[in-house]
């Protein structure tokens, strides 16, 4: 019998233990919901207005991206200054045409417009290298040299060779088939050879960078170094501007949003 009324004892302190704890965690789970299931109305008014601020703020950074309308009326493609104004006197044309191209029409690197012996390749790595080192003495093939890539931001150390040249190109800012479906096509050949050799739309760039961008516009391709998108494109619209050619809508747009975020941009 005592050890009957021992192990009752140790039971009835165990059940009295069960039943306080429990009785806390009635209480835990009913402040819990309490504090959390917004059953007031002031609660469920502020979790209303946070959900419309962040919708709003969705809205108002998504839609402009969307909808041009809506870009137009908040401010997305406002700008102002020299390379802007240019823009806007482009003409637009929605239904470029590229049928007959053939990069080979535009004679790129045929010609020796400087008569150094070397063609447009050379001088414009020579141009926009550091360090340059050629090929031999009062030779204009470089040899090697430097280049701060404008399109990454990147350090790149050219090193001439036959598996290292292509780590540096030369990009037409105005890709030759943007060109063509822009107004190139009617050309004569001595304006597109003109075209495809003119150093004002020739840089030495990223090897993966170009062929990343290929003969995208700015509608669909930018430069990743976000601190050289205002003067790319401001390049691309004076090139544009020196030789008539057209715009896209798309292309426009995106061209005023990047002037956007740099008032008074020059034309190169």
């Amino acid at each position: 019998m005592r050890e009957y009324r021992r192990s009752s004892g140790r039971r009835s302190g165990s059940s009295r233990r069960s039943s306080r704890s429990s009785r806390t965690s009635r209480r835990a789970t009913h402040f819990s919901r309490r504090r959390f299931n917004a059953s007031s109305p002031l609660e469920r008014i502020l979790i209303l207005l946070v959900l419309v601020v962040i919708a709003g703020v969705s809205v108002g950074i998504g839609l402009p991206k969307v909808s041009p309308t809506v870009g137009q009326i908040t401010g997305e493609y406002a700008a102002s200054g020299p390379a802007a104004d240019a823009l806007g006197k482009l003409v637009v044309d929605d239904q470029p045409d590229k049928s007959g191209y053939d990069r080979d029409l535009f004679g790129y690197r045929e010609t020796d417009d400087d008569g150094n012996g070397c063609d447009v390749r050379e001088d414009v790595l020579a141009r926009d290298l550091t360090d340059v080192q050629y090929t031999s003495a009062g030779s204009c093939k470089v040899k090697s040299g430097t280049l701060n890539d404008p399109y990454t931001g990147q350090t790149i150390h050219f090193v001439r060779g036959r598996t290292t040249s292509s780590a540096v190109q030369i990009d037409h800012v105005v890709a030759l088939e943007n060109a063509w479906q822009s107004g190139a096509r009617s050309w004569d050949s001595a304006k597109r050879t003109r075209f495809g050799n003119d150093m004002t739309n020739l840089l030495a760039v990223d090897g993966p960078a170009n062929q990343d961008k290929g003969s995208a516009s700015a509608a669909y391709w930018l430069p990743t170094n976000s601190a050289y998108r205002c003067q790319y494109v401001a390049r691309q619209i004076g090139i544009k501007t020196k030789y008539a050619l057209t715009v896209t809508s798309r292309e426009k747009q995106a061209m005023q949003a990047v002037l956007s975020s740099c008032p008074n941009e020059q034309l190169p």
